[in-house]
């Protein structure tokens, strides 16, 4: 598939793109992979996520961490940015938030494999760290560690 064919259709990238309001209202895109049918991971780091929590409107913080081996699909950073950054307003416990950001991109891509890892920061002085994947992953795909250190106080 040519460069141009694999981006075509894509609404935000290389585009003046708006802020979504709220993660339902972002629009994640996707492309073909470059190497289908090979058991390589994507990671994605979001070390500075933020959401708020739907009780007292206080902002929750968190270091995210994403990986995926990818089927027929990526996800295209720059709406994975945006789509991240739509929590900022959005009201909702951490595991909510963490499991909407995993579901929606297995919704989009149906990756091989998947595992989220959402390392949040300190609320009522206990830190809240969540984890999910897909299920096993494929076998002989070098999996990193995360390598999150966890929450130590100052």
């Amino acid at each position: 598939m040519s460069e141009g064919n694999r981006y075509a259709g894509l609404q935000q990238l290389g585009q003046a793109t708006r802020q979504p309001a709220n993660p339902d209202d972002a629009m994640l895109e996707r492309v073909s992979s470059p190497a289908t049918g090979r058991n390589y991971v994507v990671r994605f780091t979001a070390p500075e996520f933020t959401s708020l929590c739907p009780l007292t409107g206080q902002p929750d913080f968190a270091h995210i961490v994403i990986d995926y081996i990818p089927d027929g699909w990526i996800v295209e950073s720059k709406s994975l940015k945006l789509f991240l950054t739509s929590f900022r307003n959005h009201g909702a416990f951490h595991e909510a938030c963490t499991m909407q950001i995993a579901e929606r991109l297995v919704a989009l891509l149906s990756p091989r494999w998947l595992r989220i890892g959402a390392y949040w920061y300190p609320r009522g002085g206990m830190p809240i760290d969540v984890f999910w994947q897909t299920g096993a992953p494929p076998e002989a795909a070098w999996i990193p560690a995360q390598d999150v250190p966890p929450y130590r106080g100052r």
